[in-house]
C-alpha cells in the first residue's frame, strides 16, 4: 500500500500536502481500495470558506457514497475538474492526477493535529 512519507494524514482517510498556504487535498490509496471503483467526484464548495471537518464534497463508488471533511480550515480554492470526467483517477493515481480541491489555509496551526505517515499505518493497520 502506498503512503507517501513526505504528506500529511487525517482519521477520515484524506491525504493533505502542503505548499506555504495552499493545501492539496485528496484521499488515500487505503480508501480509495476500501471504496472501489469510483464513478463520481462532487465538490460544490468552491470560492467557500469551511472549517475542519466541514463536509466539502461527495465521493461516489459502485456501492457507496462517502462524505469528504476538510482536513484544514481555509477557503477551497480550486477543484480538480478533470475528475469530472475521469473520476477513475482517484482509484489510479490518488495521490497525483486524483487530487481533489486545493484549499488556502487560514489556520496554519491546525497542520499540527495531522497524522504522520506512520501514524497512518498505524490507524489503518499496516
Amino acid at each position: 500500500m502506498n503512503i507517501p512519507s513526505e504528506l500529511k494524514y487525517t482519521k477520515d482517510h484524506e491525504w493533505v500536502k502542503i505548499e506555504g498556504d495552499i493545501a492539496t487535498v485528496g484521499i488515500t490509496d487505503f480508501a480509495q481500495g476500501e471504496l472501489g471503483d469510483i464513478v463520481y467526484v462532487e465538490v460544490e464548495t468552491v470560492d467557500e470558506t469551511l472549517d475542519k471537518e466541514e463536509v466539502f464534497g461527495t465521493v461516489e463508488a459502485v456501492k457507496t457514497v462517502s462524505d469528504l471533511f476538510l482536513p484544514l480550515s481555509g477557503e477551497i480554492v480550486e477543484f480538480n475538474e478533470a475528475l469530472e470526467d475521469e473520476p477513475e483517477k482517484v482509484n489510479s493515481d490518488p495521490y497525483g492526477e486524483g487530487w481533489m480541491v486545493r484549499i488556502k489555509i487560514s489556520e496554519p496551526s491546525e497542520a499540527d493535529e495531522l497524522l504522520s505517515d506512520e501514524d497512518y499505518k498505524t490507524l489503518i493497520g499496516g
